[in-house]
C-alpha cells in the first residue's frame, strides 16, 4: 500500500535511507532533514504494515521538482515498488502543476525506463546545488541527471 509519510515513520524512514547511504547508493539524510520534509515523503507498506519503501517529492521551483531518496528494501526489489512510488510523485507533481521532474541516481537505466532523460547537472538551476555542498562527495559527484517534462 502507498501512503503518505506520518511523524511515527521518521525513524524507519531515517533506517531505510541510511542503510543505503551507508554503502554510497543515496544521500544520507539526518533525522531533522526528515522531519523538516516529513510532507515530501512517500512509503510503501507490506500487507503487516512494515514500511518496506520510501521516496521523496522535492519541490525546487515553480515548475520544477526533484524525486529524491528512493529506497526499496532489497528483499523487495523488482517487484514493481520502486516503479509504483516513482509514478506516484509524478502524478503528484502534475496535481501541483508542476512541468518538470529530475533525479540525480546512480541507477539512471531504471528512471530512463519509467520515461525521464538524460541531461547535463550543469543545466539544473543552482538552488539544488544546496543539497549538494552538504554531500561527503561533493564537489565530485558522480551522480546522473535525468528529466522528465510532463
Amino acid at each position: 500500500m502507498i501512503r503518505k509519510a506520518k511523524i511515527t515513520d521518521v525513524r524507519s524512514i531515517h533506517s531505510l535511507l541510511m542503510h543505503f547511504a551507508d554503502r554510497g547508493l543515496l544521500l544520507p539524510r539526518s533525522l531533522s532533514e526528515i522531519y523538516e520534509h516529513l510532507r515530501d515523503y512517500t512509503l510503501f507498506e507490506d500487507t503487516d504494515g512494515d514500511i518496506v519503501a520510501t521516496v521523496a517529492l522535492s519541490i525546487c521551483w515553480e515548475d520544477l521538482a526533484e524525486v529524491r531518496s528512493l529506497a526499496v528494501q532489497e528483499y523487495h526489489q523488482m517487484h514493481g515498488i520502486g516503479r509504483q512510488l516513482v509514478e506516484h510523485c509524478i502524478s503528484e507533481a502534475r496535481g501541483l502543476g508542476i512541468h518538470k521532474v529530475f533525479t540525480l541516481t546512480y541507477q539512471p537505466h531504471f528512471f530512463e525506463k519509467l520515461g525521464f532523460r538524460l541531461i547535463d547537472k550543469a543545466t539544473l538551476p543552482q538552488k539544488i546545488w544546496a543539497d549538494c555542498i552538504k554531500c561527503p562527495k561533493f564537489p565530485d559527484c558522480d551522480e546522473i541527471a535525468l528529466i522528465m517534462e510532463l
